[in-house]
């Protein structure tokens, strides 16, 4: 690492000795005062008067050594109290440090090798030096987004190199206009090649979502964070709504992360920072929820947020009230967690229910021809594939499987399966099924019984998530997502979908228990009986309807012997 970070005997000494150099030469009150010097790069940053030490005895707040025992220890929700308790001073230097270790908790063995990012450099730029040119940025920015924070031009320069990196790197990205924010507001407090490693773990994080990367997933989230705010800011939309008659809520939402990024003073951001590099987007969900009120509240008691002032652009208003913010950022972060009934598991029901009402009007709406060439012969499984199953399946002729293949999501269909598991091959024991099945997603579950029934299940998530623990340290009883569907193939054929792919209403919590397993069984679908439910040997089984899946009995007898149970994957998912 090159550079050196700074005490706070070294910040006074520094403060005391103000540059103007790198001084934002239209705004007066801003002065330079990194945390971090780089020897390379000494010149990128200027900061507001919010960074000026605080006068008078600071509170007794937490190191970064505890806080890194903490994480070492895995006591991931001690730490989350920790930074959402201390308000560590805009002008700390524990940022240099604390940042880049919440972030590394996401990056993979290949991206922590040491001289990775400069080996990207130069092979991006064929250089290591920072050209004076200006670079072109990747086409997943947002050109009118790209707040620098009152980065100097140098700062710029990394800022652009950084992301263009990544976007080589991560090829995936298709539509990410959060990146170039995040990236200035990193480079206040780090070095380039740390700031880089810090996006990298954000970007590839598979446990929490952080950085939405395709313009999908950008319109799920405002759509997610529109209809929790209808539930849990009621007042709010509903003042909006009276005011502007014809508003449509959507032109409003989908400016939602500019709130927080564009309209937010400097030291409110950093604060938030501090909880997001650990909790992940849904301290944003947090935050949006709470200016939301605060300019509701404000609108019926300041003439400037009036009806008339504001009617016309409701979505703007709300970014200049953000600039003009009446709370501290304790309070506003304080009032965000204060939220009740809005857990991770919540939260991730409204966005995949999201998700897939968007993917299935998206199918519909592509129109007749392109419906027709994804169920062609283009789709289907390759000759040698159909081969293969007709030697090794118990459960599946060549006229079910392509009935199954019809019912599969569209993107599945451009995949090969191939056979993970068989009681015939492996054994009857849950402990071989979960050896050879649990890291694999999605997976197809045949069952046929002893009367010949054959019925089963398309499992959207794997079998390992069976092991996943919440906030609080506990197993999640139910798991999986709404692509999850059942299917009878004899003596009936028919496909029982999730009952919330129908339309926006709440159905209830009965209404997505989709996955359930441990070491004694395995159990798909729920809410007034269970849809399959095997035992431990995988050779005694019940089925019943169940709300989430609306599905009569898979079979008639409701009980059943299981004769052969097969499991297939998808081969290059």
């Amino acid at each position: 690492m090159v550079g050196k970070v700074l005490g706070l005997k070294d910040l006074e000494q520094f403060s005391s000795r103000r540059s103007s150099v790198y001084v934002d030469p239209e705004c007066d009150k801003f002065f330079e005062l990194p945390l971090f010097i780089a020897a390379s790069s000494n010149d990128i940053t200027t900061k507001c008067q919010c960074w000026q030490l605080s006068p008078g005895k600071e509170p007794a707040l937490r190191s970064y050594t505890e806080i890194q025992q903490l994480l070492q220890q895995g006591k991931k929700r001690d730490v989350k109290n920790i930074l959402r308790e201390n308000s560590w001073p805009i002008n700390s230097p524990i940022r240099a440090q604390l940042w880049p270790m919440l972030c590394g908790q996401h990056l993979t063995k290949q991206q922590m090798l040491d001289g990775f990012y400069w080996e990207m450099v130069h092979q991006v730029f064929g250089t290591t030096e920072l050209s004076e040119k200006p670079i072109m940025l990747p086409a997943f920015v947002d050109a009118t987004h790209c707040l620098p924070y009152h980065l100097t031009s140098t700062g710029r320069a990394v800022a652009d190199r950084i992301v263009n990196v990544l976007g080589y790197d991560c090829p995936d990205i298709t539509y990410s206009p959060v990146l170039y924010p995040i990236t200035s507001i990193l480079l206040h407090f780090m070095s380039e090649e740390e700031a880089y490693m810090c996006l990298a773990g954000l970007v590839g994080s598979k446990e929490k979502v952080f950085i939405n990367q395709t313009k999908l997933q950008h319109e799920v989230t405002w759509k997610t964070v529109m209809q929790i705010a209808k539930k849990h800011t009621k007042s709010a939309i509903s003042y909006f709504q009276r005011i502007c008659p014809g508003l449509k809520l959507e032109r409003v939402f989908m400016d939602w992360c500019w709130w927080i990024l564009a309209g937010l003073p400097f030291q409110h951001l950093v604060r938030i920072m501090d909880c997001y590099f650990h909790e992940g987007i849904k301290v944003l969900y947090r935050v949006a929820l709470v200016v939301l009120n605060l300019f509701h509240k404000e609108c019926q008691s300041n003439n400037e947020w009036s009806p008339d002032n504001i009617k016309n652009d409701i979505g703007n208003a709300l970014i200049k009230f953000c600039k003009k913010i009446p709370v501290s950022p304790a309070k506003l972060l304080h009032a965000a967690f204060s939220i009740r009934g809005l857990s991770t598991q919540y939260i991730s029901r409204i966005f995949i229910k999201t998700e897939m009402l968007l993917k299935s009007r998206s199918v519909l709406n592509s129109g007749s021809k392109q419906l027709i060439k994804s169920r062609s012969s283009d789709n289907l499984p390759t000759s040698q594939s159909q081969v293969n199953i007709q030697m090794m399946s118990h459960t599946l002729t060549i006229r079910e499987l392509f009935t199954l293949w019809s019912w599969l999501p569209v993107r599945i269909t451009m995949y090969q399966p191939v056979l993970l598991y068989t009681t015939e091959e492996h054994g009857c024991s849950l402990t071989t099924f979960y050896v050879r099945v649990e890291q694999h997603e999605p997976t197809l579950l045949m069952i046929k019984t002893c009367n010949n029934e054959v019925f089963g299940a398309y499992c959207s998530s794997r079998w390992f998530e069976r092991n996943v623990k919440d906030d609080k340290g506990q197993r999640q009883a139910y798991f999986g997502t709404g692509e999850t569907f059942l299917f009878s193939l004899y003596p009936e054929r028919a496909k029982y979908p999730w009952v919330g792919i129908e339309g926006d209403k709440d159905l209830g919590h009965s209404s997505e228990l989709f996955m359930a397993a441990d070491s004694k069984m395995i159990t798909i679908g729920g809410g007034e009986g269970q849809a399959i439910w095997m035992d431990e040997n995988i050779r005694f089984g019940k089925t019943d309807g169940c709300k989430t899946f609306n599905n009569p009995p898979l079979c008639p007898s409701g009980d059943f012997e299981i004769r052969v149970l097969e499991v297939y994957g998808f081969v290059g998912i």
